[in-house]
């Protein structure tokens, strides 16, 4: 299949909560330890496929009732 252009670089999903998970997927984003090394040199059509397949994991465990939502950071209170 041809790649299609992209106008725009494809961003990191990386959501600043890096855990893993029992299966070794990020706890943020839900890629694994070899997709979050490699994202710098991918192309973008290979960012797009992990960008499904982390979609595809993240709407797998919210079926399984494993996981909520991930929530954003919070920063702590000053007072």
């Amino acid at each position: 299949m041809p790649e299609q252009l992209e106008f725009f670089p494809v961003q990191s999903p990386c959501r600043g909560i890096c855990q893993s998970d029992e299966r070794g997927f990020c706890r943020g984003c839900m890629r694994s330890r070899d997709e979050r090394f490699n994202w710098q040199t991918m192309s973008d059509g290979q960012k797009q496929e992990v960008l499904r397949l982390c979609r595809q994991r993240f709407l797998r465990k919210i079926r399984a009732n494993k996981v909520s939502p991930p929530e954003e950071p919070q920063q702590p209170s000053l007072f």
